[in-house]
């Protein structure tokens, strides 16, 4: 049986678990967040960290990126801790290239050899993956610096990040003004809301790149976590992880998430695509497809802690990284090093390389019109 939200908070509670980590205090549930000065750029620009809390669950984020540096819950026993990956200095994430916590633009995931065509013309991107773009390119919106409004609405408490993409910035065309609105809402759903609108023909696919580990981050792998993903097909790479096009079936294969298992249990199977990602790093093609409201599709839970993560989304695909290429070269603020499948993402979206694949959902954005996504992510213990 769930072990209810009020169950786990009196319990948390009662031990004294309702304050901050290391000094830092929290906003309280229900009030505007707060800010401080989490380290200046290079170029002397202050980067803010914001706090900020409801129903149950504590995120701290960052002005540059966007970046979640902290999303801590309670286990079954109300003992919170942080479950997400990241680092303790803005230099660290300057420097970084795993994308922690980060909000991904102007498109996530990867675009073959940097290029695509829209309306006749061909626009060369920033390539900063071998030969492809990825992630919106060597200074994507993970490195920009958004301004940030809080707020204390009917909706829950949160954040507002603007930003505004000029036009050929990493080689997209037209100004991208995007808005997105992180919400922890009174049940401690942390709901992200993506809004865009250009002056010119583009191609927008936003996400974040949250790095999960539930059972606490710096507390060694996920291969224990169980993982549930409503979609009964996926899009094969080639050696570049790219997609060939092809819309397989899970069935039969490693990447069968249908019924919940381990992430472990198939991870070293000698699959083809498998040896190629080093691990899972595809796009599930969601059966739900693409929604006007958030629809369920995943559930991730690690048993040991009891913490469950069940994500809804209006987008018709969902990246798995098993954090395949976390080296043991990069510390967290446990100080604890992260090695490989330490964390994993499930990062929301239309699939990679649509620009070039005209059967895969259309991520084109014209003037008039405007982008719009919804990711829920809902946590409980048990």
């Amino acid at each position: 049986m769930e072990t209810s939200r009020r169950t786990v908070l009196a319990s948390a509670a009662a031990v004294g678990l309702t304050a901050g980590v290391a000094g830092t205090s929290y906003a309280s549930a229900g009030r505007t967040p707060t800010k401080e000065l989490f380290g200046k750029l290079a170029d002397g620009t202050k980067v803010y960290r914001w706090s900020l809390a409801n129903g149950g669950t504590r995120m701290k984020v960052l002005s540059y990126g966007g970046i979640v540096q902290s999303l801590e819950l309670p286990d079954r026993h109300g003992r919170y801790t942080n479950v997400s990956l990241g680092y303790d200095t803005i230099e660290a994430y300057v420097a970084g290239t795993t994308f922690f916590g980060a909000l991904i633009g102007r498109y996530g995931n990867r675009i073959a050899k940097g290029r695509f065509t829209l309306d006749g013309t061909t626009h060369q991107l920033s390539v900063n993956d071998g030969e492809n773009s990825l992630h919106g390119g060597a200074k994507g919106f993970n490195t920009r610096v958004w301004d940030v409004e809080p707020f204390t609405d009917s909706t829950g408490v949160g954040l507002r990040l603007h930003y505004t993409s000029v036009d050929g910035e990493m080689g997209y065309p037209g100004t991208l003004r995007v808005t997105v609105t992180y919400t922890l809402t009174a049940r401690g759903d942390w709901r992200i809301d993506y809004k865009a609108t250009t002056d010119k023909a583009t191609v927008v696919n936003l996400t974040n790149h949250t790095y999960y580990n539930l059972a606490g981050e710096g507390s060694g792998d996920i291969l224990g976590h169980e993982l549930a993903l409503a979609a009964a097909r996926f899009t094969p790479t080639d050696a570049g992880l790219i997609p060939t096009g092809e819309l397989a079936k899970v069935a039969g294969t490693p990447f069968d998430f249908r019924r919940a298992k381990t992430v472990g249990e198939d991870i070293r199977v000698s699959h083809e695509q498998l040896v190629t990602a080093k691990g899972f790093d595809h796009n599930w093609v969601l059966d739900k497809g693409i929604t006007k409201r958030p629809e369920h599709f995943a559930t991730l839970r690690d048993p040991e802690s009891g913490r469950t993560l069940k994500i809804a989304s209006t987008e018709p695909g969902v990246q798995f990284y098993s954090g395949n290429f976390l080296d043991g070269t990069l510390t967290g603020p446990s100080g604890r090093t992260y090695r490989q499948s330490d964390g994993l993402c499930l990062e929301t979206q239309h699939f990679p390389d649509s620009p070039n694949q005209p059967k895969f959902p259309s991520t084109v954005l014209r003037p008039g019109e405007t982008y719009r996504s919804s990711t829920v992510h809902s946590f409980s213990a048990r």
